[in-house]
C-alpha cells in the first residue's frame, strides 16, 4: 500500500470516528441520555473513565472549565496523548506500521497510571 493510500485510509477512519463521536455528543447534549458505566452499575464505584462523556460534551460546547471539572486528569492528558497518536499516525503513513517510540510508550504508561491512581483516589475521597 502506498503512502497516499495509507493516508486516505487513516483520514477516512478518523473522519468516521470523529463523526460518530460528534453525533453521540450532540445526542447526549440534547437528550441527556448516555451509555451507562457498567463498572459503576456493578460496584457502585467510579471507574477511571467516569466523566469522559461529560468532558467531551463540555469540550464540544467549548466549556473548558466544565470539561476540566468532569475529568481533570484526562483533560490535562489530552495534549500529550494527542501528540502521541498524531506521531503514531504519521509513522503509519510513512512506514505502514503503527509503532510507538519509547517516549510515546512512556507517555501512554504514565497516562494509564495517572488514570488508575485518579480512579482510586476519587473513590477513596467519596467514602471518607
Amino acid at each position: 500500500m502506498t503512502k497516499k493510500a495509507r493516508l486516505k485510509k487513516l483520514l477516512l477512519y478518523m473522519m468516521l470516528l470523529g463523526m460518530a463521536g460528534l453525533l453521540y455528543g450532540i445526542f447526549v447534549s440534547y437528550t441527556g441520555l448516555a451509555i451507562p458505566c457498567l463498572f459503576r452499575k456493578v460496584t457502585g464505584l467510579l471507574c477511571p473513565g467516569c466523566g469522559v462523556t461529560g468532558m467531551c460534551v463540555a469540550l464540544l460546547h467549548l466549556d473548558w472549565r466544565g470539561a476540566f471539572s468532569c475529568h481533570p486528569v484526562l483533560f490535562v492528558l489530552l495534549l500529550p496523548l494527542t501528540a502521541v497518536f498524531i506521531c503514531g499516525a504519521a509513522g503509519y503513513v510513512q512506514n505502514g506500521r503503527f509503532r510507538f517510540a519509547r517516549w510515546q510508550n512512556l507517555i501512554l504508561y504514565v497516562s494509564v497510571a495517572a488514570l488508575v491512581i485518579f480512579g482510586v483516589v476519587r473513590n477513596l475521597v467519596r467514602f471518607l
